[in-house]
């Protein structure tokens, strides 16, 4: 069995970009500049804010933070999303999901301008990507597509099963999979909640993406011998040993699945890492857009 480590890969991505950075700068070209919108104070969202914070720094990008209360009301975080598409120092931004429930979501991520949408959720940029025209690629699942080409784990005509029909990571990544390209080819199963006999059609899977978004859902019954697994999942499990009071754990049952498969993603350490560099590099495509000569 072969860890994926995505600490290790980000790493390596991370220093591709620094580098890329340093080549923009010695050219007099402007920094790249990525920006959060964060509204309440969803401890799960600050850390991961958090840490896009500390990535930017480590690759030499500027980072800004536009930070509001629960309370906001829709109208006036549009009109900040505004003032941010029209702000030419910004390359791109993210707005920090999920939002206070008094706000539509699906608004907002409408309201970004496609070319500064560095998390690929609008409608232009998801467009683009089932089209296979050039876009932003939703943060996670260009995350997990690294992961899968770095360690030039074999796709083409691969059986593979994706757990979670989400916009965010399982509906983008099995089109992605489907597509002509290294990594893809895959034969693709998408399932969800409605899916029938799942646990024969997880075991038939060469490859088996976890998004479906249960704690330790996916045992070893569940999983074909050699298979792949990617686990998406990410849950906090109490624990009072730790200095957070809390361990991390996803929706596959690590100890005993690990066992079983030829390369599995462990939490944490496996695809989160991966998601923040999805960010940085459409970021990094964002800049470099405006940069005729590049």
């Amino acid at each position: 069995m072969v860890l994926i480590d995505g600490k290790k890969i980000s790493d390596l991505i991370k220093s591709e970009i620094a580098k890329e950075v340093q080549e923009i700068i010695a050219n007099d070209w402007k920094i790249p500049h990525l920006a959060a919108v964060f509204v309440g104070d969803d401890p799960a969202s600050q850390t991961y804010v958090g840490a896009k914070e500390r990535s930017c720094k480590e690759v030499g990008f500027i980072s800004s933070l536009y930070k509001y209360n629960a309370s906001i009301s829709e109208a006036d975080l549009l009109k900040a999303i505004d003032f941010l598409n029209k702000d030419s120092e910004i390359d791109g931004f993210i707005v920090q999901l999920p939002l206070p429930k008094h706000i539509d979501g699906q608004k907002i991520i409408e309201a970004i301008n496609p070319a500064k949408d560095v998390d690929g959720f609008h409608p232009v940029n998801m467009g683009n990507m089932v089209l296979g025209l050039p876009g932003f690629l939703p943060a996670t699942p260009y995350g997990i597509m690294q992961l899968l080409e770095r360690y030039q784990i074999e796709t083409e005509g691969k059986n593979c099963v994706i757990m979670g029909r989400s916009h965010i990571v399982g509906s983008p990544l099995s089109i992605l999979l489907a597509r002509n390209t290294n990594p893809g080819n895959c034969t693709v199963t998408l399932c969800h909640s409605k899916t029938k006999n799942l646990a024969e059609i997880t075991s038939q899977a060469d490859i088996l993406i976890a998004a479906i978004g249960k704690l330790e859902f996916i045992t070893t019954d569940m999983v074909k011998t050699g298979a792949v697994v990617i686990d998406v999942g990410m849950h906090r499990v109490p624990d009072a040993a730790t200095k957070t009071g809390f361990r991390l754990k996803g929706d596959v049952k690590f100890d005993e699945v690990s066992k079983k498969c030829s390369f599995i993603t462990p939490v944490p350490g496996g695809v989160g890492p991966m998601t923040i560099v999805g960010l940085l590099m459409n970021t990094l495509k964002a800049a470099k857009n405006k940069i005729e000569i590049y």
